[in-house]
């Protein structure tokens, strides 16, 4: 069996309510043309990332997800995941070099799932067959977990829904069977379509799967959370968001709960879950509004809250019509302030201003006084843009600008010449004062008041002998 992570066991013998609030300590700007282990080129090996984040105490190295690719859904891309280490300080917390250890690219397994399914490319219409284990033939991987009894990497997709695990090579091992009321559809006829919202009317909305991803402390479930609303629970206008619980074993859904967001404005959406024991997660609920490839920087919203799925209603057959609450129906209970606000806490480097995407969130080791370090990270989509010819951009941002976006200049990818204000597609020459857009890595201190139950049972000595500079 595969050895336990650390972290886990700390945080669910002390069953971790995290409400003493996390503190931010530093941050980092990771500069955007950093590469993986398949080298330079936005297609090749431009790093993409962080759709999320989850840190492996066994390795005390971290991995960072990257997601469909620098294509946006319109080019074949090797999805792939990034192990890497950051020093720590064992004191204070504060984060710093940022190191790749490791690129792994994700392969289908002709047995489970068709070859060639995992590449990026946005889905068509789902196969005739109507086989779960094909569902869109396409893979966007957005949430990542380590299962703590096999060491394999679980990782959750938003175009299908679905839910894969891999080995640590990279190979597909299991398919988890996604419910069939997620399944983007047209109710009357019972057709899925997954290449968009057109003659759909239930099921998840397109790129709206997936986003969130969680594991139980003893690795027995796995939770994935819907982005925002499905199309029959109320859509682009809904705020509840489905958490899919799933047996590991079986890879089937066994409970399906409802977590009410603060509002469905400006794209709103969940985009990380973070397991404190087997009841309680944190979820990143944020806007899609900030500094980023294609977003106005106005009115940003960043924020991680504490939920509990204790007295929470299954609602597998149960569905919000029209985005009403039927009665009765307990969604799962929500602190309503903030355990973290993303957007509180700025670096010069970036302008003192907030990312639009912040999509990873984990925890890792833990400090000297018994803290834990939590890292959240920003998905930069490659800073590239395409436009409806698949033609390929790069994203220049001048972050002195009060909204960058507006000034951005855009080159022909992997160039600096003919290059075009965003704005206005007027001829720009490319100068020192703009950069690429940054992968942001922040860290926070994490107060644990369950110093006690960690002594009882001699994991603070265990964890002591894991705590090293570089994790």
């Amino acid at each position: 069996m595969f050895k336990r992570s650390l972290v886990a066991l700390a945080l669910a013998s002390a069953s971790l309510s995290v409400q003493a609030a996390a503190s931010f300590v530093n941050g980092i700007a990771i500069p955007a043309d950093t590469v993986d282990s398949f080298g330079a080129g936005a297609n090749v090996g431009r790093v993409g990332f962080f759709s999320d984040l989850y840190y492996d105490s066994n390795t005390r190295s971290w991995f960072g997800l990257s997601d469909r690719g620098p294509g946006g859904g319109t080019l074949a891309y090797d999805t792939r995941v990034q192990r890497f280490t950051v020093d720590i300080n064992p004191s204070s917390g504060a984060i710093s070099n940022f190191q790749i250890q490791e690129t792994i690219k994700f392969q289908s397994n002709g047995s489970l799932i068709a070859a060639g399914s995992l590449n990026g490319i946005a889905p068509g219409l789902a196969p005739s067959s109507g086989s779960t284990a094909q569902l869109g033939l396409a893979f966007d991987p957005e949430g990542i977990v380590v299962n703590p009894r096999n060491g394999n990497l679980i990782v959750s997709d938003e175009y299908g829904p679905s839910v894969y695990e891999f080995n640590r090579s990279g190979q597909l091992t299991k398919v988890f069977v996604t419910p069939d009321n997620l399944i983007p559809r047209n109710a009357t006829s019972g057709t899925a379509n997954f290449a968009g919202d057109t003659g759909n009317d239930a099921g998840k909305r397109t790129n709206r799967g997936f986003e969130g991803l969680a594991i139980s402390p003893d690795g027995k479930y796995a939770y994935a959370m819907l982005q925002s609303a499905m199309l029959n629970e109320g859509g682009g206008d809904g705020t509840y968001n489905r958490i899919v619980k799933f047996d590991t074993e079986t890879g089937r859904a066994v409970a399906q709960y409802l977590y009410k967001m603060e509002g469905s404005s400006q794209g709103r959406g969940i985009s990380a879950l973070v397991a404190l024991s087997d009841d309680k997660f944190l979820v990143l609920e944020r806007n899609n509004r900030g500094v980023g490839v294609g977003a106005d920087f106005a009115t940003q919203n960043k924020k991680v809250f504490e939920i509990s799925l204790t007295g929470a209603t299954d609602v597998s057959s149960i569905t919000v019509t029209g985005g009403t609450l039927p009665a009765g129906v307990v969604t799962v209970s929500k602190v309503s302030t903030p355990f973290i606000d993303l957007g509180a806490n700025t670096l010069a480097a970036f302008g003192n201003k907030v990312a639009e995407k912040w999509e990873g969130l984990a925890f890792g080791p833990q400090l000297a006084d018994g803290s834990f370090v939590m890292l959240a990270g920003t998905d930069n989509d490659y800073s590239v843009t395409q436009n409806a010819n698949g033609q390929q951009f790069d994203v220049y941002f001048r972050f002195s600008d009060a909204d960058p976006y507006r000034t951005s200049i855009q080159c022909p990818l992997d160039t600096k010449t003919n290059c075009f204000f965003t704005s206005n597609s007027a001829s720009t020459t490319l100068t020192a004062e703009y950069s690429l857009l940054p992968g942001l890595l922040y860290a926070y201190k994490v107060p644990t008041p369950a110093t006690t139950g960690l002594l009882a049972l001699g994991l603070l000595g265990v964890l002591a002998t894991s705590r090293a500079r570089k994790h």
